[in-house]
């Protein structure tokens, strides 16, 4: 089976819901079918495969945040929402 290349929106509209402070907010979906990341309504939603345990969906988050704005994953660190859908996230430079 081929794998499903991901859709994600452009780096600089990503970009524009950053903070002065590097930080983001995404509401994520966890277990769902595809990965991918969308802008609507001015904010960022996130669709991750790993299911909301032992922090899985949260690191499949970061990567997929790291790899639409071209970035290390190292550099996207999680600040609030491990628990939660809605989560804040900060884009080290």
């Amino acid at each position: 089976m081929a794998r499903v290349r991901l859709v994600l929106p452009d780096a600089a509209d990503i970009k524009r819901l950053v903070d002065d402070e590097g930080r983001i907010a995404v509401r994520v979906t966890p277990g769902a079918r595809i990965e991918s990341l969308e802008l609507a309504q001015g904010k960022l939603l996130a669709k991750v495969r790993a299911k909301p345990q032992d922090g899985e969906a949260n690191e499949a988050v970061a990567r997929l945040l790291a790899s639409a704005l071209g970035v290390a994953p190292s550099r996207v660190e999680l600040l609030r929402g491990a628990n939660s859908r809605e989560k804040h996230f900060r884009i080290a430079d």
